[in-house]
């Protein structure tokens, strides 16, 4: 069975090294990629409503069983790619970050280093229940986005046991695509997040 992957990622800095890394990673039949909208849709989706955005968003990453956040020097601040992260989490994807500042751009530019993603959103235990919480100008917070209590059963890793957050990070793989030569290793990196997630 194809393996269907849903890449997240920040438009307008990184889409010209996100085409790079996808192009290297579609190259059989088993591997097919989401998340790649055509810069006009995602804009029209943006204009009409944050909850027409949602369930574009929700739309994209269905049938997909692992979500792979290609990350640049802006990609962990950004709004949309933390709402795929969360909704990631909550249909049960492998996660993981695959850093792309090695990667030129259309002026044959390399980036600048960004945090992970997966470091800036987190959940908690709250009144015996479970949230996810985000990283904002230094203090962890409620996740805005979404703020219905998480079942347990729904996370593929260990519960939060304490109000203290723990950041996706803790349970997912980071990987440098420049540096850890991903253009032969990305396909085996979405795999391992896959089986860790139980995908």
């Amino acid at each position: 069975m194809a393996r269907k992957t849903f890449f997240s990622f920040h438009y307008q800095e990184d889409v010209w090294r996100v085409w790079n890394v996808r192009n290297c990673w579609v190259v059989s039949k088993d591997q097919v990629a989401e998340g790649f909208y055509d810069s006009s849709v995602f804009e029209a989706s943006k204009k009409e409503s944050d909850e027409a955005l949602k369930t574009f968003l929700r739309n994209g990453l269905k049938n997909t069983s692992v979500t792979c956040v290609l990350s640049g020097q802006y990609t962990a601040s950004r709004r949309w790619v933390r709402y795929e992260i969360v909704r990631s989490v909550l249909k049960g994807n492998g996660l993981l970050t695959v850093d792309i500042h090695g990667v030129e751009n259309n002026a044959k530019e390399l980036g600048v280093k960004g945090t992970d993603p997966l470091a800036e959103v987190g959940v908690y235990l709250a009144n015996g229940k479970i949230y996810f919480a985000e990283l904002k100008d230094d203090k962890w917070v409620k996740y805005s986005d979404y703020t219905l209590a998480i079942p347990a059963s729904d996370l593929w890793f260990d519960a939060p046991t304490s109000n203290t957050v723990i950041k996706l990070s803790k349970h997912c793989m980071r990987y440098d695509f420049a540096a850890q030569k991903g253009r032969e290793n990305i396909a085996g990196w979405i795999e391992t997040a896959a089986a860790l997630a139980g995908r």
